[in-house]
């Protein structure tokens, strides 16, 4: 944002995120400092694609940014207000490095407590080494773990969040979904169940990215055909893991001794790395799966569980809705409203009756 509007987001931000944080610590406090310092930084995209020398790359992302904003609020009827209308230089990829954790012997994650946003099972540190050192602590205690970067995130509507410039890094049709991801995350947030709230944002974001390059650059385009390629993957990799966490719970389920436990379990992880090895070359945006480029445990699988988690019914819930992707998503939030201790239920509930998807998909 200009200058002139800088000292009035400071109360802001003492008001909402200082004020809780103060009671929760210091790790809270440094993550209001950083938001802080990002936001202080912001400037109007607009000012960016008035200079001559921008070059043209940045310049048709920049202007995708402000076509995909508009489309989510005119369109899709998503809560855009003022982000993404700024950007703000970040000077490393991942800005946040991101802590998870499971036991050993289940996949129900590891669970931190913050304000407002209830019970996640993430943690997030802008220092590297501090993630590690987290994760060190949680494998001292016997859990399985895994630091992973985040190149975005959502102040969940509390702050205009600017374009984070290492976002700039993906492709036209990447960067629409992370912003039609993050902008659902502004839209609407369930407290404590980041299970929905990511993969509820995952679907909206890879099929709003295909609604928007259909309506901008054309049905037969190559940014659409590229957009529903992730859409399909997104899908498919939902009912491999869907597997894969059957194939697990019928061992961690089962009360074997440890040792006979912990055998089951790496043969099982091995199994899961063959069977991804064959779905691999099926899957579009392949550097978003990485089982193949790391070691398995509980908290990485976790981890995506968490972002593909039954997807197949919010695209059944849009079945029903005839492809209208903003009817879907106020569909997803009125059930999620509805039902909030089971909003996966409600919307599996409410897709009985659709129709099947297309043949091959």
């Amino acid at each position: 944002m200009r200058s002139r509007l800088h000292a009035a987001f400071l109360p802001r931000v003492a008001a909402i995120i200082l004020a809780p944080l103060l009671l929760a610590g210091c790790y809270l406090s440094r993550a209001a400092y950083e938001e802080g310092r990002i936001l202080w930084n912001r400037k109007p995209i607009d000012d960016a694609l008035a200079r001559s020398d921008l070059a043209p790359d940045i310049r048709a992302k920049l202007e995708t940014v402000l076509a995909v904003r508009k489309f989510a609020a005119d369109q899709l009827g998503l809560n855009v207000g003022g982000a993404y209308e700024s950007f703000a230089n970040v000077d490393k990829g991942a800005i946040v490095h991101v802590v998870m954790a499971a036991p050993r012997d289940s996949l129900v994650p590891y669970t931190w407590w913050f304000p407002i946003v209830g019970s996640v099972p993430y943690r997030g540190y802008f220092n590297e080494s501090d993630a590690t050192a987290e994760a060190a602590a949680l494998e001292a205690d016997g859990l399985d773990t895994m630091v992973r970067p985040s190149i975005a995130f959502s102040s969940l509507g509390f702050f205009d969040d600017p374009l984070l410039t290492n976002l700039l890094k993906l492709d036209r049709v990447e960067l629409a979904g992370v912003l039609i991801h993050e902008l659902f995350h502004r839209t609407y947030y369930l407290a404590s169940d980041a299970m929905f709230d990511e993969s509820a944002a995952n679907y909206v974001g890879s099929a709003g990215a295909v609604a928007f390059f259909a309506a901008t650059d054309g049905e037969s385009a190559p940014s659409t055909i590229a957009a529903r390629g992730i859409l399909d993957s997104d899908l498919k990799f939902a009912r491999f893991m869907l597997k894969e966490q059957a194939r697990l719970l019928d061992i961690y389920t089962a009360n074997l001794p440890k040792a006979e436990l912990d055998k089951r379990r790496e043969a099982a992880f091995a199994a899961i790395k063959a069977d991804y090895t064959a779905l691999e070359p099926t899957l579009s945006g392949l550097e978003r799966f990485d089982l193949d480029k790391q070691p398995l445990n509980n908290a990485v699988l976790v981890n995506y569980l968490i972002y593909f988690h039954q997807l197949d019914n919010f695209a059944a819930l849009d079945r029903m809705n005839h492809g209208d992707l903003r009817a879907t998503i106020a569909q997803i939030i009125s059930l999620a409203k509805a039902h909030p201790e089971d909003p996966f239920y409600a919307i599996w509930n409410a897709t009985r009756s659709a129709p099947p998807p297309p043949a091959g998909s």
